[in-house]
């Protein structure tokens, strides 16, 4: 059960104040009672030495004690207290408190404490519980006699009459130390509400910090050690605030940092166990449950991971660089750079950063594939036109059958080599963003229309059919005339290379909102699936004899993807092989 404070602090005053009320009822109990009985004793004394006097003027010697009993009585009775006198002997010769036939039948009284004491010591006191009368007595007596003792005076009173005396004033201390008890209580319970007042308050906005409200605080101003406290707890409030705030931003950042980079980040504490992952490597290997509390192996399911991870927290300081081949669910290539966690001397855990490098693989490749592309094609007619400018210049020169047909072949590679060079030159500046373009307004229609005149010829030689179904309400285009003409002819051109003598060419545009999307579909050789993802990249050529048989350089398709791009549309294509292909691109609307 929770007990306040200011019911504590009642409490506990309120228990020193009945200790100190308990402590002091029975101190002054004891000393009233002490008061009184040597008041009694005093009085009881003085009163005994008086009687005294009286018996020595009326008794002279022991046969003059014949009306000792009456003697006791009368002072007795004048006194107001019991009054015995004891011969020497210790046998009673009078009491007032016994009849004569008690008094011949009591006991001897010489070996009372108090007779012995008067008797040896001219005076005797005790207290003591007395047989005869049954209860406790107060004795003081005294020997009496003129010119020697003839017995002994004894004057007794029961203890009870202090406790009459004392009662009274005990009622008055009593009732005394109750009103300074209620007074007490209610003053204990005013001081405590006020020192337990600052103190809840304090304790509620301590509960408001642990909930994130900074926004109360203590108006205690006091000079005191409340005080000190009340503004020790606001500068700590103020801290506390501070702080969450510098870490709130740190935390907002790092997680910024970390969700926005490109590299997948993992950490594990010293049981293998996932901490941190951010978003990126979570896209990498297609995380999509809490990776939290799992090791690599239960998450990543990539048996090579959990081995770095293992060797990391086996060995402090350990720095390891691997490059493993992910296959599922799709094959992606990884650099892994892993460092153990060392603190204070001890492995905490381990830290992976993983490096997507498919991308830069498939560069690489196609870095390889495009310096041997070039060096092949520029060594194929490079080889030619040496090899026949030599036989001409070794004498062939006086053979006019066939000099004429040697320099037709050497100008036809020139110009195939011209052409290469000019497509590697475009490519160059539309990939560097140097080549010059004008984008206007343009009608699309009449594009078409100049673009399949320049290749009418070629079409007629091979039997093909060319339709194109643009409308003429069709939203004009933003593009640069020259290079979308390009685009054109070079799409066009493939179609007829690839399509069988007695095909047909079909060509259309369609209005997409913001867009003309344009179609060219051939009946043509068609693509093989496997080469539709390469089919844009430089030099990349499905049947490679084929194609140089047609005199291609094997860039036209990556000029075109470039320049639609620098336009702002995509190009693809839908190829069903042996069966003809569809190529497609959009250009923004003008």
């Amino acid at each position: 059960m929770k007990i306040s404070i200011h019911l504590k602090l009642t409490l506990i005053f309120g228990l020193a104040v009945v200790l100190g009320l308990l402590i002091g009822y029975f101190y002054l109990s004891n000393r009233l009672h002490s008061f009184l009985e040597n008041d009694l004793q005093d009085n009881l004394k003085r009163e005994l030495y008086l009687a005294k006097d009286f018996l020595e003027l009326h008794v002279g010697d022991r046969e003059a004690l014949s009306d000792a009993d009456t003697l006791a009585d009368t002072i007795a009775i004048k006194l107001g207290l019991r009054a015995t006198i004891i011969a020497l002997d210790g046998t009673l010769l009078g009491d007032s408190d016994l009849g004569p036939d008690e008094l011949r039948l009591a006991e001897n009284h010489l070996d009372r404490p108090e007779i012995q004491n008067a008797l040896q010591h001219g005076f005797g006191f005790s207290k003591r519980y007395s047989y005869t009368l049954k209860q406790q007595f107060f004795y003081m007596a005294v020997p009496f006699g003129n010119d020697k003792f003839s017995g002994i005076l004894r004057f007794s009173i029961p203890l009870a009459e202090i406790e009459l005396f004392q009662a009274e004033p005990q009622k008055k201390i009593i009732f005394a130390m109750m009103l300074i008890f209620l007074l007490s209580v209610g003053f204990t319970t005013l001081i405590s509400f006020i020192v337990s007042k600052p103190l809840i308050e304090m304790a509620d906005i301590a509960k408001a910090i642990t909930k994130g409200d900074f926004s109360k605080k203590p108006a205690i101003y006091s000079k005191d050690e409340i005080g000190n406290l009340a503004r020790a707890l606001t500068y700590m409030s103020d801290e506390i605030k501070k702080n969450i705030e510098t870490i709130t931003q740190e935390v907002t950042k790092s997680d910024t940092i970390l969700s926005s980079m490109f590299e997948g980040i993992m950490v594990t504490n010293a049981r293998e166990e996932i901490t941190l992952m951010n978003p990126s490597l979570r896209k990498i290997f297609m995380i999509d449950s809490d990776p939290l509390g799992k090791k690599p192996l239960e998450t990543l399911r990539n048996s090579a991971v959990q081995k770095i991870v293992d060797d990391l927290l086996k060995q402090k300081n350990r720095f390891i660089n691997e490059k493993i081949v992910m296959t599922q669910p799709e094959e992606k290539f990884l650099e892994i750079n892993g460092v153990s966690l060392v603190r204070h001397n001890i492995i905490e855990g381990c830290v992976l950063v993983f490096h997507d490098i498919t991308e830069i693989r498939r560069l690489e490749t196609i870095r390889q594939d495009f310096v041997a592309n070039v060096s092949h094609e520029l060594r194929t007619p490079m080889a030619s036109i040496k090899g026949y400018s030599e036989t001409l210049l070794d004498g062939a020169l006086d053979d006019k059958s066939n000099a004429r047909d040697f320099i037709n072949i050497i100008h036809q590679d020139s110009n195939r080599l011209a052409n290469l060079i000019d497509d590697l030159l475009d490519l160059s500046k539309i990939e560097s963003g140097k080549m010059d373009m004008v984008f206007l307004p343009l009608e699309f229609k009449p594009i078409m229309q100049r673009t399949i005149g320049i290749l009418e010829q070629p079409a007629r030689e091979k039997s093909l059919t060319i339709t194109f179904d643009i409308s003429d309400t069709l939203p004009r285009i933003s593009a640069d005339d020259k290079r979308l003409s390009q685009v054109l002819l070079n799409l066009i051109d493939n179609a007829i290379k690839y399509t069988p003598p007695g095909g047909s060419i079909d060509i259309n545009a369609r209005d997409l909102e913001k867009l003309i999307q344009v179609n060219i579909t051939d009946t043509g050789i068609g693509i093989p699936p496997e080469d539709i993802s390469r089919i844009f990249e430089r030099f990349y050529r499905v049947d490679k004899a084929r194609s140089r048989e047609l005199g291609g350089t094997g860039l036209g398709l990556s000029i075109v993807r470039n320049i639609v791009s620098a336009h702002g549309g995509e190009v693809w294509v839908q190829s069903e092989y042996g069966s003809g292909s569809t190529f497609s691109f959009t250009i923004p609307k003008a």
